[in-house]
């Protein structure tokens, strides 16, 4: 079954997975009396808004904002309509009422303790703003920002953020290309010392991920669309797991629930926040990856995009960026590593190195190759290795001195490291 065509069926296996707050009991750190208008008492608020309220549910964001977590929570449990009217200004009587609607039958059901116990029996942990695990890159989201994390993995996710992390996108439908840009890209990103943020799906997502693991010490986040005990897709099962066990895999979705289409558009909006450069592989003129490009750009991310073939579709949106100025062109990691904050021009690309070999004369080029890369030599030497005249020799040494590809130690020579 699509996931399209399963969103009626994941949501009636979401209600069911869950059974009633009104159960909640004091039996740890995280299992408190909703009651509790402290911050243990937000948490468990937070925790209980996760299981009622969808990610794209913007009304219950905005009556989370405006009254507070706990309040709004108690006003639900009241069926106090009129003090969420009132957090709106007044003007959302029917929304809040359809929100209310919504948010009882879930209460009705949903048991936060079953969840939360399953959750600590895996290792998992939550994560509640205020928290000093709490990334505050999802804090320019707004009243959009999750209620709550769930986390799963040694990895800490504000060490795995922010300005020194990545947010690569792009197709499932990927083309070998891209998926060989995407990892390439994430290995250098990776092995630079930065995290590489993705969504943990098929194609430029899995590419991504597998890049920066293929990194010694490499960092990647996934950011999955639904519960963390339900790997998704399958096929990457054994990927997630290896990010599981050295990074860090992160939903906003409590366990039990299942990946659903509406859950995977929400989902993009904290790939944007959790990095600070969000990297466009290979996108379609409709991908979903656009969305994730426009939200990075909206929260004032930097947006990136891999140009592809000019014949190629799959690459027709990331070209599409580019044209219109919504995206900075990069070929490879140093185009990228630039567009982090605080960083400065790190000097010539491998492109430029190229650009001022090609200004080089044949006999340059020929004594150039003639001197070793690890040991010194002398252009006595390399004038009988290459047959060039001593004075030719000489000249072409000092040349390739000024350029920065030798070293010069007296009157020895060696390829610059």
């Amino acid at each position: 079954m699509s996931i399209e065509n399963s969103e009626h069926a994941a949501r009636a296996e979401h209600l069911q997975h869950t059974d009633s707050v009104e159960h909640a009991v004091h039996t740890a750190h995280h299992v408190l009396p909703a009651q509790h208008e402290d911050a243990d008492g937000e948490r468990w608020a937070r925790i209980t808004w996760s299981l009622l309220a969808e990610p794209d549910d913007a009304l219950a964001h905005a009556v989370c904002t405006q009254l507070g977590p706990v309040a709004a929570l108690d006003a639900v449990r009241a069926g106090d309509a009129g003090a969420l009217v009132d957090s709106c200004g007044g003007t959302a009587g029917r929304r809040i009422a359809e929100g209310m609607a919504r948010w009882s039958a879930r209460l009705a059901q949903v048991r936060p303790e079953e969840v939360l116990e399953q959750a600590n029996g895996t290792g998992m942990r939550v994560l509640v703003p205020g928290d000093e695990e709490w990334p505050q890159a999802l804090d320019d989201l707004g009243p959009g920002a999750p209620h709550c994390l769930w986390v799963h993995g040694p990895g800490s996710l504000p060490a795995l953020s922010g300005a020194r992390a990545v947010s690569v996108v792009g197709s499932r439908a990927a083309t070998t290309y891209g998926e060989d840009c995407a990892a390439a890209l994430a290995s250098q990103l990776a092995a630079d010392g930065c995290a590489v943020i993705s969504g943990g799906a098929y194609g430029i997502d899995a590419a991504a991920h597998r890049g920066a693991l293929a990194a010694r010490g490499g960092e990647t986040v996934a950011v999955l669309a639904g519960g963390l005990d339900r790997l998704y897709p399958r096929g990457n099962a054994r990927m997630l797991e290896l990010i599981r066990e050295r990074c860090l895999l992160v939903s906003e979705a409590p366990p039990g629930t299942s990946p659903t289409r509406w859950r995977f558009l929400s989902r993009n909006r904290l790939i944007a926040a959790l990095g600070a450069v969000t990297v466009v592989v290979e996108a379609s003129w409709r991908s979903g990856a656009l969305a994730t490009a426009n939200r990075a750009a909206e929260i004032g991310r930097s947006v990136a995009a891999v140009p592809g073939p000019v014949t190629s579709a799959a690459s027709a949106g990331c070209h599409r960026l580019i044209r219109e100025g919504q995206a900075t062109l990069v070929t490879e990691m140093q185009d990228i590593r630039e567009l982090l904050p605080g960083a400065a021009p790190a000097g010539d690309s491998r492109f430029a190195r190229s650009d001022e070999l090609d200004l080089l004369s044949p006999a340059d080029h020929r004594i150039c190759a003639a001197v070793p890369a690890r040991s010194w030599t002398t252009a006595e030497r390399i004038a009988g290795e290459t047959g060039l005249p001593l004075p030719e020799v000489q000249g072409a040494l000092g040349r390739l001195a000024l350029l920065g590809l030798l070293a010069q130690k007296e009157e020895r020579v060696r390829r610059a490291p």
